[in-house]
């Protein structure tokens, strides 16, 4: 089979999702391989998504851990897309046991590139907190965008990203010029 998720204690190890068991038991052998429980899960999900729910109406599902959600006609009752990201992250916290990550932009692309901006990174030595939170503020996008590797934008798999690094293109930035 292969890895559907990894802690990122596992991370530290080369691990991720889509990597074949065999490879994954090679660089962590002292990993724990749990079963799924997709029916838990589903649950879970549930829950997350009755959090969001709470604070807008506008929830877009992106998979069972992630959603799109608008709050722009939630800000009078709640405060700034970042005030509303920090309370989501407290509730779910408070009622769920669990962590979450959110990005804040003006739209959906910007958000997506923010929220991977705000999870913890697994270093080969150690795990670095994230953010939790990750705000691209108007009129800062093209700062924000400019440093990312070309590969965190949706789209570029691996035969664009070899294109592109034939042209010399690694970065946004470079893409940008």
């Amino acid at each position: 089979g292969v890895v559907a998720a990894a802690s990122y204690e596992a991370r530290r190890f080369g691990v991720h999702s889509a990597l074949p068991s065999s490879v994954a038991r090679r660089r962590c052998p002292h990993a724990v391989f749990l079963p799924g429980d997709h029916a838990r899960y589903a649950e879970v999900s549930a829950q997350v998504q009755e959090i969001f729910e709470r604070f807008t109406p506008l929830v877009e599902p992106l998979s069972l851990d992630e959603a799109f959600l608008d709050v722009t006609g939630s800000r009078r009752l709640f405060g700034s897309g970042t005030d509303i990201a920090w309370k989501i992250r407290d509730v779910v916290r408070e009622e769920l046991g669990l962590g979450c990550c959110i990005g804040v932009g003006s739209n959906k692309f910007l958000a997506k590139l923010a929220s991977v901006e705000a999870k913890p990174v697994a270093k080969p030595d150690r795990i670095e907190a994230g953010l939790g939170v990750k705000v691209v503020e108007p009129g800062m996008e093209q700062s924000f965008l400019d440093p990312l590797p070309v590969q965190r934008l949706w789209g570029v798999g691996p035969a664009t990203l070899d294109r592109l690094h034939r042209l010399g293109i690694t970065h946004v930035a470079d893409l940008h010029r």
